[in-house]
């Protein structure tokens, strides 16, 4: 398989900014800028044997606007199916280019920034080179899926914001590292009414070196490796879905996460583990009419999700959501 993908960008980009504390700053700047991206790519995968499958494939990327560059991704993998036992072996490696944003500082922005102590270097994309391996077994039915990944990263995107202000800006951490191991189990059809499934998953996800782009201070970059604002050690998600007499089908999962960085504590600080429920219902009228009642976060637990300054910000979950449903068919 062989494609070519293509798009070209114009941004008309307005900021304001109003101090809050009474000295009266304020700031409103209006800015264009452009940019275009060409990508052609050439993959294809070989079924060499009945347990054996290869894939490869390679990404040409040029990218242009405030800067330019080019990229050249490798992609190659496999797949080894054990005979009788039907255990499936998998592995990868390949490279990865991610074009820069449009976003950047001038005029009178630019000034504010350097007034706060900040300046903005040109954004760069992001490299990652990627490897995994994995094992899915079958059993009676059941599915039990293993997966290690590794992923590196160069000029690793991130946002910081100008000062105490909510003006986020776009930057490049000069490298990221993100790996973890992933265990899936889903069973068959119980019952012939439904099945269950459950997630785990161990991660990390580490920066190291300093701002090598878009918005910064300067400052010299700390030693070693310092944690990322989405690093979270443990995560667990468990749900179902099944099907009722009169056509009522239900579904509902559990998630739980150990706590993203403290922003407010060095390293190794987490938040607090938190855990939500979501729960949904539905009946079919007929041919037709589907109607359906989706809980997000059914027991409206408030937790303190992210403290950091990039992402937003200070934020806490979401309460309680509910979202009711009617669905027509026009056709059958």
């Amino acid at each position: 398989m062989a494609g070519l993908y293509a798009f070209g960008q114009h941004d008309n980009e307005f900021v304001g900014l109003i101090a809050n504390d009474g000295s009266g700053d304020s700031l409103a700047q209006t800015s264009i800028s452009t940019g275009q991206l060409e990508t052609v790519f050439v993959e294809d995968q070989y079924k060499a044997t009945s347990w054996l499958t290869l894939i490869g494939g390679l990404r040409l990327t040029h990218f242009g606007g405030s800067i330019s560059e080019n990229a050249a991704d490798p992609r190659l993998g496999g797949a080894i199916t054990i005979p009788r036992l039907h255990w499936t072996l998998r592995g990868f490696w390949g490279t990865y280019y991610q074009a820069p944003p449009l976003s950047t500082a001038s005029g009178p922005l630019l000034a504010y920034a350097v007034e706060q102590g900040l300046g903005f270097i040109p954004l760069r994309g992001e490299r990652d080179q990627e490897h995994q391996f994995g094992l899915t077994v079958p059993l009676r039915g059941w599915s039990f899926d293993v997966n290690n990944y590794h992923q590196r990263a160069h000029n690793y995107f991130d946002h910081n914001n100008i000062g105490d202000s909510n003006v986020f800006f776009p930057l490049t951490v000069d490298h990221a590292r993100l790996y973890g191991w992933e265990v899936a189990v889903r069973s068959p059809q119980l019952l012939h009414r439904g099945e269950v499934y459950l997630a785990y998953a161990y991660a990390h996800a580490e920066g190291a070196g300093a701002i090598s782009g878009g918005l910064t201070d300067f400052s010299p970059p700390a030693s070693g490796y310092f944690l990322l604002d989405h690093d979270q050690r443990h995560t667990f998600h468990t749900g179902f879905s099944w099907s009722l007499p009169y056509k009522i089908t239900t579904g509902g999962n559990v998630y739980y996460g150990s706590g993203f960085t403290d922003g407010s504590l060095d390293y190794p600080g987490h938040l607090e583990g938190h855990t939500t429920v979501d729960f949904s219902v539905g009946k079919s009228f007929g041919e037709r009419f589907t109607l359906s009642a989706t809980a997000l976060n059914l027991a409206n637990r408030r937790f303190l999700l992210d403290n950091s300054f990039t992402f937003g910000g200070t934020h806490y979950a979401d309460p309680r959501q509910i979202y009711l449903q009617l669905r027509y068919k026009f056709r059958l």
